[in-house]
């Protein structure tokens, strides 16, 4: 069966990320720092009828990051789909343009790019040599249209997005898709009142279309 690694999977868009590939009968490969909860999620879809396995890693520690994705890899055989969306929480203080030095763009930088890269490192050889695969990065809309209450965020978003269009260009013709999904609504419950709200049923199935049917595309903006 092909599998999916979801990195930063969680119980809103990861959980509904893999729900969606796995009825289409792949293996579900979850990767998030928390080993209960991901065993959690795993129970959850197996009640479903969903094959899924815990590789528990930080996206801020390499080695680790490509170790599971390395040991799930064994697990299910390969993987076949790398999405990346791994959430920094807390960890962050937001900035404004002005107010933002060096140091308040790092951690969102090693979280979002830097990490990216890691995990895309750890599958594209394997994908590459079988001339088929789907790579998918995820950010909020401010990787397109910045917004000053997070620019350090939004700036470590938009160095994601324009790694991720470039992979696209030069996986042209090799059969591996890479893409960029940017989520222009706050999931599941208001962020901010007033602002689009949607449901993670409701983003998933654009995964599952950048890897079937929208594979040209190195980017799809979610939006309502």
């Amino acid at each position: 069966m092909p599998t999916i690694a979801i990195v930063g999977a969680g119980p809103q868009l990861g959980l509904a990320i893999a729900r969606t590939y796995g009825t289409h009968g792949y293996d579900v490969a979850l990767i998030a720092r928390n080993r209960a909860k991901l065993e959690d999620l795993a129970g959850e879809l197996a009640v479903e009828g969903i094959s899924a396995a815990a590789f528990p890693a930080d996206v801020l520690d390499r080695t680790a990051l490509t170790q599971a994705l390395k040991d799930a890899a064994t697990h299910f055989g390969g993987i076949d789909v790398l999405e990346y969306s791994p959430v920094g929480g807390l960890q962050t203080v937001m900035t404004t343009p002005a107010a933002t030095e060096p140091a308040d763009v790092q951690h969102e930088m090693d979280f979002q790019l830097y990490g990216a890269i890691a995990a895309t490192r750890a599958v594209l050889p394997a994908m590459r040599e079988a001339g088929a695969g789907t790579l998918l990065f995820t950010t909020g809309a401010g990787s397109v249209d910045p917004v000053p209450q997070i620019a350090n965020v939004n700036a470590a978003a938009a160095a994601l997005r324009n790694w991720v269009i470039n992979l696209h260009k030069e996986l042209d013709g090799t059969g591996v898709q890479a893409a960029h999904v940017a989520i222009n609504v706050s999931i599941g419950t208001p962020a901010v009142p007033g602002f689009p709200t949607a449901q993670p049923e409701e983003i998933s199935p654009i995964y599952w279309d950048l890897h079937t049917t929208k594979r040209d595309q190195a980017e799809l903006v979610f939006s309502l």
